[in-house]
């Protein structure tokens, strides 16, 4: 059984967020099954906490990939942009103060990624229906991220320029890049929003750039 959300008149645009764990396949390494699973359920506890503040929806999470999308299934205009993006803020500053049980002197370095899109969502299937997302729009954002770095939050062009209209954004461009699938894109950092008084992770807490995995 399949049924589509988006109807003859208007493309839904939604907003979708990826994050992930740099280094987390070491850290899994050197940990029992246990532990992976406490950390992880630890982890995603504290995040679907601050999902809960927020106009967005938990699509699934993979291992350590967390995958949010806001405008869908509930459409909210150009507020989706904003709604992830400060919750993306909110995850960065959450990791300062979050514990690994079993290794308490590692940092977990998070880093997220951000597109805005039109998107065809659906349910899908009969054993385990899930509520899926398909597109081009998902691809982006999955590129955004693996494409971003620790514990800094990348975004495209058409999300940077949502942020702008919607004000209060500190955007920083980061330049063109190639994007695996995508070609030149140029892309934005996210460093913070008026208003906004939590802690962020300072640049000099991210691991180097060759302890990074870039897909």
């Amino acid at each position: 059984t399949f049924r589509s959300v988006i109807d003859s008149e208007a493309p839904i645009v939604c907003f979708l967020s990826y994050s992930d764990l740099v280094g987390f396949t070491a850290i899994a390494r050197d940990s029992t099954p246990f532990q992976v699973v406490t950390l992880l359920n630890d982890l995603y506890t504290c995040f679907d906490a601050i999902l809960d503040h927020y106009d967005v929806y938990k699509v699934e999470t993979i291992g350590d990939a967390y995958m949010v999308v806001s405008g869908l299934p509930i459409r909210n205009g150009n507020l989706h942009a904003g709604e992830i993006a400060t919750m993306s803020l909110e995850l960065l500053s959450a990791v300062l103060t979050f514990k690994i049980r079993h290794m308490p002197e590692k940092f977990l370095q998070l880093r997220c990624g951000m597109h805005s899109g039109p998107c065809v969502a659906g349910v899908v299937g009969l054993k385990m229906p899930r509520y899926c997302l398909f597109g081009d729009t998902v691809n982006t954002a999955s590129r955004m991220e693996s494409s971003s770095v620790a514990l800094r939050a990348h975004m495209s062009q058409s999300t940077a320029t949502i942020l702008e209209e919607l004000g209060g954004y500190h955007l920083e461009c980061r330049g063109e890049r190639e994007v695996k699938g995508k070609g030149i894109m140029k892309t934005y950092w996210l460093n913070g929003k008026d208003g906004f008084d939590k802690a962020l992770p300072g640049r000099e807490l991210a691991v180097s750039l060759s302890q990074h995995e870039f897909k």
